[in-house]
């Protein structure tokens, strides 16, 4: 299988590094994009080039011989990618994530061992909420203890990037009654990978079910994620901006194919003139669609600023936290809007051509309309309302 291979790793040095390799990927991910979402076809190759390139450890502390790029390169690193293929561009970041997280509530040994696996090529995949709880908090999969040795057991969906991974990361719920991560080989016993992802969207991301059947675990590799609240942190705003930045991605992709596709389309024969491109509703309209992506863009960039901010204190607070969240909450809204808003408008745009399956146009809203679904900006709003209105600050946990 592709994800057992060993191939010289580049580690990344720099912010300049990181986003020159965010364009190999996207070039190499390009080329046969459309193939792998008619037909659903897994991208081992591209996502073994992602880790090949190093940008799997593109936010590793330096301590640990990380380049820790800026949350402000992060972001333009998964737009890269995600406006070439934007299931390529989802599936590392649940790793980017979770290594955030890690850094949060791992101590020095253990740090040093996921870093040093994720530095040669490793790669982990989220063990992904459960599909039958109440709601994405509420878990079913349990961590026992039997003879002093630890088992997990339990099934996970939404398990985004599990095909590809070395590494499985579990949340389960400790017999103590809290939630711990438990890091798990992939192949060991007990583990079952499912690629039984079914969405219209994100087709080939490899989001399905893992199955944990008496699977032990390393007890150097269970994290009490009850550190997660111990002070405040900006964890949620930190997910939150790769989500906004695939949006943005996704955005980009669709936008540069409108304008292809009415460069390529007959005008309305109201319109009497000799191009579509010089149709003044059509004008109007992409107009509007670039204004749109340049408002997500800008918006995108002012958060992660802000991140990149805060990483310079020792300790933030709660109304930092907050600002954090606010600032990326502003920017997911308007790359909810975008995404969805500029791949609709494209398929109106180009017209009867642009329906063909042949062009595959519409991937672009496919893809935005399911990963906006990830989490919904009607929430997004409320937040913000809460937060001008009442002074409400927002929930702490990786959605806002």
């Amino acid at each position: 299988m592709s994800y057992l291979k060993s191939p010289p790793i580049h580690i990344i040095e720099n912010d300049l590094d990181a986003i020159r390799a965010a364009h190999q990927v996207a070039d190499f991910s390009l080329k046969g994009r459309n193939e792998r979402d008619q037909n659903r076809r897994l991208p081992f190759a591209e996502i073994d080039l992602f880790s090949q390139t190093g940008l799997g450890g593109l936010r590793i502390p330096k301590q640990f011989s990380g380049a820790f790029v800026s949350n402000k390169t992060l972001a333009h690193v998964f737009r890269i990618l995600n406006k070439a293929d934007s299931s390529v561009g989802q599936i590392p970041q649940n790793q980017i994530s979770l290594l955030y997280v890690i850094d949060l509530i791992a101590n020095q040994e253990q740090k040093k061992f996921i870093y040093t696996e994720i530095l040669n090529g490793k790669r982990i995949a989220n063990g992904g909420p459960e599909r039958h709880t109440k709601d994405t908090t509420t878990l079913a999969t349990t961590l026992h203890i039997e003879n002093d040795r630890y088992f997990v057991n339990g099934e996970k969906f939404y398990s985004t990037g599990s095909s590809f991974a070395h590494w499985l990361a579990i949340k389960a719920l400790h017999p103590l009654g809290h939630v711990v991560l438990v890091l798990i080989p992939r192949e060991a016993q007990g583990v079952n990978i499912i690629d039984n992802w079914n969405g219209f969207g994100q087709r080939t991301t490899s989001s399905g079910t893992v199955k944990l059947d008496q699977v032990e675990v390393d007890p150097f590799l269970i994290f009490d994620e009850r550190k997660l609240t111990a002070q405040p942190t900006y964890r949620g705003a930190f997910s939150q901006l790769l989500q906004v930045a695939i949006d943005v991605g996704i955005a980009e992709a669709a936008l540069a194919d409108t304008i292809t596709a009415v460069q390529k389309a007959r005008p309305i024969i109201d319109a009497q003139v000799e191009k579509a491109s010089d149709e003044l509703y059509t004008l109007q309209e992409v107009g509007k669609s670039v204004v749109l992506l340049d408002a997500a863009i800008l918006l995108l960039d002012e958060a992660a600023e802000y991140l990149d901010e805060l990483d310079q204190l020792d300790h933030i607070s709660e109304q930092q936290a907050a600002q954090a969240s606010i600032l990326v909450a502003q920017a997911k809204i308007y790359a909810n809007d975008a995404a969805l808003h500029i791949s609709e408008k494209l398929l109106e745009l180009g017209g009867s051509r642009s329906s063909l399956s042949s062009h595959n146009l519409d991937q672009h809203w496919r893809n935005a309309r399911v990963h906006t679904l990830h989490d919904p900006i009607r929430w997004k709003l409320h937040a913000l309302g809460n937060y001008f209105l009442n002074n409400t600050l927002p929930a702490r946990h990786a959605w806002i």
